[in-house]
């Protein structure tokens, strides 16, 4: 028998998932996992050809309302000569009844927007109250969402921005001043980004730190979304010695993120100075802040059951509206 099933562009995918309504989807979504309530494996990884390209297999069942699916993800560092972006992914949506095909969509803006949308919960219950200066460092696509995102869940005042290229971080200021009411401005160095920030987002694409200790001010929340391999780290470890540590899933933590990973094979810490999951947080069953001076990390390293659940949201208001194409396999 034919598999009918709908396809749905970047564009698609956009003009159905807001930054709100995935915010708060993501926050449903990391509580689900940490309850326990997600199958989901550690992602598998492939490193492919000379470049060192990478290309993970990320599936999730999340149940009642039921969503199975997976994202396959490629970054290929080489892209941006070929006009293309170096973050690719698709994701397929299965039918958790009978496992027959669902939903075929881009995944690239998924991945650029859920990833931000789980910094924003995370500065939702980690950040101070009246956190309202943010510093990114990095001007690509997830400096951009991330931006949108914080803006959702704090009052911002004052954001500051840099990344190697002037012309980057220039063109970023220039792109986001138009998108979101706050005052946005380049910086020289990145300690002149971070110093007195209380909200600092890491999302680079360095395999070395780009964030010192000594420029975080007490109290501040750091998000790092950048260096998922063991052999990575984009903060300082004295930093992540020091600082409340959180992740988005344990198991892939100390398996995948190189700031934990490197952290704890050079005697700075043990396992259990992840202090937990942000869906722990999430659900009350993890103490986050305990006292305004406190510095705050979460550490992303991005999970399948967020692909999903965004995939299952956007699917369902596709098939509400008519959105998408629909084919026969």
């Amino acid at each position: 028998m034919a598999q009918h099933f709908r396809l749905l562009t970047e564009q698609q995918v956009q003009s159905l998932l807001p930054m709100g309504d995935l915010i708060a989807a993501m926050e449903s979504a990391l509580a689900r996992f940490s309850a326990g309530e997600v199958l989901q494996p550690v992602r598998t990884v492939l490193t492919v050809g000379p470049s060192r390209a990478y290309f993970g297999l990320m599936p999730a069942y999340v149940p009642n309302p039921g969503s199975l699916g997976a994202k396959l993800v490629t970054v290929f560092s080489g892209n941006a000569a070929k006009q293309l972006p170096s973050h690719l992914a698709t994701i397929l949506l299965l039918d958790p009844e009978t496992g027959a095909l669902q939903a075929l969509m881009d995944g690239r803006y998924i991945t650029e927007a859920r990833t931000a949308a789980v910094s924003a919960v995370s500065a939702r219950f980690l950040a101070k109250a009246d956190a309202s200066t943010m510093a990114i460092i990095g001007s690509g696509v997830q400096a951009r969402s991330h931006l949108e995102a914080y803006s959702e869940v704090r009052a911002l005042k004052d954001v500051r921005i840099w990344s190697p290229q002037p012309r980057s971080r220039e063109r970023f200021v220039s792109d986001m001043s138009g998108r979101v009411a706050v005052p946005i401005r380049a910086t020289v160095t990145a300690e002149d980004a971070v110093r007195g920030a209380d909200l600092v987002v890491l999302a680079t694409s360095s395999s070395t730190p780009v964030l010192a200790a000594g420029w975080v001010s007490p109290g501040a929340h750091v998000v790092s979304v950048g260096a998922c391999r063991p052999d990575q780290r984009e903060m300082d470890p004295e930093l992540t010695a020091r600082a409340r540590v959180y992740v988005d899933s344990r198991a892939a933590a100390v398996v995948e993120s190189g700031d934990v990973v490197l952290g704890i094979s050079e005697g700075r810490f043990t396992v259990s100075h992840i202090k937990g999951e942000l869906g722990e947080v999430v659900l009350g069953r993890v103490q986050g802040r305990t006292a305004d001076d406190q510095v705050t990390i979460f550490k992303s390293l991005g999970m399948a059951v967020e692909d999903v659940v965004a995939a299952d949201l956007v699917f369902r208001r596709a098939a509400e509206t008519g959105a998408g194409t629909e084919l026969t396999l």
